[in-house]
C-alpha cells in the first residue's frame, strides 16, 4: 500500500532522522517520509545491520530523486554507536531553507520475554535493555536537538514510537513496559520544558512485524502468547505501511497535545 490520498511534500522541506529504520516499521516510516517531504529534505537512516540501509537508501533515491538519504550503520546500544549516530546528524544541512527538523525514535527491541519478573537477578542484563531502549533514546534526542537548535520559521518534531505495553502491564514482558512507560515518561517531560518542541507518544498498533513473531514463539506467560497467536491467525495484525501511513498523517496534521499518548486505533 502507497500513501494514495497524502499530498506529496506535504511535511516541506524536512531533515528528518530516524532509528531502526532498517525493517520492518521502521522501513515503512522511512518510505512514507520520502514520499511525504518536500524535494530538497534529507533522511539520516540509523539501524545496526548497513546492507539492509544502504539497499533501502537505493530504493528511496530512486522513488523520490529529489530527496537526499542518508544512512549511518550504528549500534544504539553501545555509547559509541550513539556517537557515531550524532555525528552523522551533525553532518547533516541545517540551513535556513529547512522547515522541520522530525526525530523518530523507533529502534527498540522486546528483550528476554521468556523470563517472569522474579527471573531478574542480574543486573548488568537489565543495564544493556534499558542502555539501548532508554538511555540512547534520551542522548541522542537532546543531541540532535543541540545541532538544531530553534529559530523562528523551525518547527521540531520528536516522536518516540511507543506501544499500549507503555501503559498497560503484560505477563513476562517485564523489560518492554517499563522501556516503554519510562520513554513515554521521559518525552511528556520533554513537552513540558520545550513548549516549542512538537512531541508525540505514537503507539503503532500490534504490527505484523518478526518482533511480533518473536513474541509468539518466546513470551514465557501461556496466556499471553496463545493471544498473539491468536491475533496472527485471525488477521488481526496492522500492515506496517498503514500505521506508518497513520503515524505521518498525525504529524502532518498537527492537532496533537503536544506529549501525548496516541494509538493507532484512537
Amino acid at each position: 500500500m502507497s500513501g494514495h490520498g497524502a499530498e506529496p511534500g506535504s511535511l516541506g522541506k524536512a531533515v528528518c532522522i530516524l532509528t531502526g529504520a532498517s525493517r520492518g516499521f521502521g522501513r515503512s516510516l522511512a518510505q512514507e517520509l520520502c514520499r511525504r517531504v518536500m524535494p530538497g529534505s534529507t533522511l539520516l537512516l540509523l539501524s545496526r545491520t548497513e546492507d539492509a540501509l544502504r539497499g533501502l537508501a537505493g530504493e528511496l533515491e530512486a522513488q523520490c530523486p529529489g530527496v537526499s538519504v542518508r544512512w549511518e550503520a550504528a549500534d544504539l546500544s553501545s555509547g559509541e554507536g550513539v556517537r557515531r549516530a550524532e555525528r552523522a546528524a551533525r553532518e547533516l544541512p541545517g540551513g535556513h531553507s529547512v522547515e522541520k527538523i522530525i526525530i523518530i525514535n523507533n529502534a527498540g527491541s522486546l528483550g528476554d520475554i521468556s523470563k517472569f519478573f522474579v527471573d531478574f537477578t542480574d543486573p548488568e542484563a537489565v543495564d544493556r535493555y534499558l542502555s539501548f531502549n532508554v538511555s540512547s533514546t534520551l542522548c541522542l534526542t537532546s543531541s540532535i536537538l543541540k545541532i538544531f537548535p530553534g529559530r523562528p520559521g523551525l518547527q521540531r518534531v520528536v516522536v518516540n514510537v511507543s506501544s499500549l505495553a507503555a501503559l498497560q502491564p503484560f505477563k513476562s514482558w517485564t523489560l518492554y513496559c517499563a522501556g516503554k512507560a519510562a520513554r513515554d515518561m521521559m518525552f511528556r517531560v520533554l513537552a513540558e520544558e520545550e513548549t516549542e518542541i512538537r512531541v508525540l507518544n505514537y503507539a503503532p498498533g500490534p504490527l505484523d512485524t518478526e518482533m511480533h513473531e518473536l513474541g509468539r514463539k518466546e513470551t514465557a506467560d501461556p496466556e499471553l502468547r496463545l493471544n498473539l497467536i491468536d491475533m496472527k491467525n485471525n488477521g488481526k495484525l496492522i500492515d506496517c505501511q498503514v500505521s506508518a501511513k497513520k503515524m505521518v498523517d498525525i504529524l502532518q496534521a498537527d492537532h496533537y497535545k503536544s506529549g501525548a499518548h496516541i494509538d493507532f486505533y484512537d
